[in-house]
């Protein structure tokens, strides 16, 4: 007599009512298995109870179509279209908080594997990725030709009209608030504080050689242009200056 084997992975999968053509399955299958060969997708889901304290607790879960359970749910039973729909928009909704993570009975970290998919999301060029990092392409441009995210000198009132009268303070002269402030390398408008050519070439390496400039290429390919001719000014800023150093030294 044999037995019927059931099985958690949902081979038969899909939405019969919407009218978006159905993805290639090959496509799918690359999309789970980067985000399935990540070292902290072991660590992160451990299985599940259905008990929805993670969604119950979820402040994102209040406000949008999002829930924590649902995620476990979909990389549990490795439901490829169901993670693909998931992460067209749903996954942008998590706010990281990790509540999840500390109310789960499982040890499962619904807000961790979000972070999975969104990084697979941004490898595989996705369009969701795309539209959420676009406002936050000139951030980008600071921190990695800079050091910096943020300077005084990109906080406008056209842009933070929700202050209200506060806003009025922006048209202050920051130059001079600034070199008010004792730390000389604080005296600058352009960026928060002023990061080495060294420090900001290797900076520039880290990026590079963990694969986030990568990543930046297949998102935004004009920013990725201009912040590679940026950091190749500065090395080659760089190198002439080791080269001045040199001479001095053979001068001496």
């Amino acid at each position: 007599m044999s037995h019927a084997t059931a099985s958690r992975v949902q081979h038969v999968i899909g939405d019969p009512l919407s009218e978006a053509p159905a993805r290639p399955r090959e496509e799918l299958e690359a999309i789970f298995g980067d985000i399935q060969a990540d070292l902290r997708y072991d660590m992160e889901l451990n299985g599940c109870l259905n008990c929805g304290i993670c969604t119950a607790t979820c402040p994102a879960a209040h406000y949008y179509d999002f829930s924590p359970r649902e995620i476990v749910q979909l990389l549990w039973t490795e439901n490829l279209e169901g993670i693909y729909d998931a992460m067209q928009e749903k996954i942008w909704a998590c706010a990281q908080c990790y509540t999840c993570a500390a109310r789960c009975p499982f040890g499962n970290s619904p807000g961790g594997l979000v972070m999975l998919m969104r990084e697979a999301a941004i490898k595989h060029g996705m369009e969701s990725a795309k539209n959420v990092l676009r406002p936050f392409s000139r951030v980008m441009l600071k921190l990695i030709s800079t050091g910096n995210q943020l300077a005084p000198n990109m906080i406008t009132p056209d842009h933070f009209a929700d202050w209200g009268p506060n806003i009025s303070k922006v048209d202050a002269p920051l130059k001079l608030l600034r070199k008010a402030i004792p730390m000389p390398t604080l005296n600058t408008t352009e960026t928060a504080w002023e990061v080495n050519l060294k420090t900001s070439i290797e900076l520039y390496t880290i990026w590079e050689m963990t694969g986030v400039l990568d990543q930046l290429e297949g998102i935004d390919e004009n920013l990725f242009d201009v912040i590679t001719d940026i950091m190749d000014e500065k090395r080659e800023d760089y190198d002439d200056w080791l080269e001045d150093q040199e001479d001095d030294d053979e001068d001496d």
